[in-house]
């Protein structure tokens, strides 16, 4: 039994099959909770203590599924080729937003994380956690920090963006979808992102080159900041 279950196809299988799932949970009721990453998250890890799976084994398993992260991160490509006549009129709110939204970003997380009584080795683990994963990562290993605690604060922070970023615009009266797609892709990385695509094609676009910038001006910044 256990042979199945530690299975490349049985593990790779499980983790679509919960994603599927809990993204048509999620679309059916909208409760903030039933987060398709979230929900998937959450039952693959009470799985994998059950059953007494080595983390590495279910990584080693789903490697396969980073090429499709990968090709869809690519793919945003085409939404910003169709709206680039778009964001070249929108060029210099765009680059000054994300400079604001990545100075607000960090300051705020590290700010309130030294006002609380955390150490340098914990500012330097969260101070990137508007950034997408794999350049959050890149940031946080030079400067000492824990990429664990790392990737906990960018799936925290993208699912939470994802969640509540598109209430808050409503609430605060934002209906530009050039700034509706800046505020998602600048807080809240490739979640927030994924979340602006279903948004609108504006939204999406824009919001996939604010992650890029985000990604870019907080690898200068935070140097400098930590």
């Amino acid at each position: 039994m256990i042979d199945i279950l530690t299975s490349r196809l049985f593990l790779l299988t499980l983790t679509v099959a919960l994603f599927m799932l809990t993204q048509a949970l999620h679309r059916r009721t909208r409760f903030a909770l039933f987060h398709p990453v979230l929900m998937s998250a959450a039952v693959i890890i009470v799985f994998l203590r059950i059953t007494g799976i080595e983390y590495a084994v279910y990584r080693e398993a789903t490697e396969f599924l980073n090429l499709f992260l990968n090709l869809a991160v690519v793919s945003l490509g085409y939404l910003l080729y169709e709206q680039v006549e778009h964001l070249k009129r929108h060029a210099i709110s765009i680059l000054s937003s994300v400079v604001v939204g990545v100075i607000t970003g960090i300051g705020s997380v590290v700010g309130i994380a030294y006002m609380l009584g955390a150490d340098s080795f914990i500012l330097s683990s969260i101070c990137s956690k508007s950034v997408t994963a794999p350049i959050a990562v890149a940031i946080v290993e030079p400067l000492g920090g824990n990429t664990a605690i790392c990737m906990v604060a960018v799936v925290i922070t993208g699912i939470l963006g994802s969640i509540i970023g598109p209430w808050v615009l409503r609430m605060v009266g934002v209906n530009d979808p050039v700034a509706r797609g800046l505020a998602m892709g600048c807080a809240a990385h490739g979640i927030g992102t994924a979340r602006a695509v279903e948004m609108g094609a504006i939204e999406g676009a824009v919001s996939g080159l604010a992650m890029g910038l985000t990604g870019a001006i907080t690898a200068i910044v935070i140097p400098l900041v930590m």
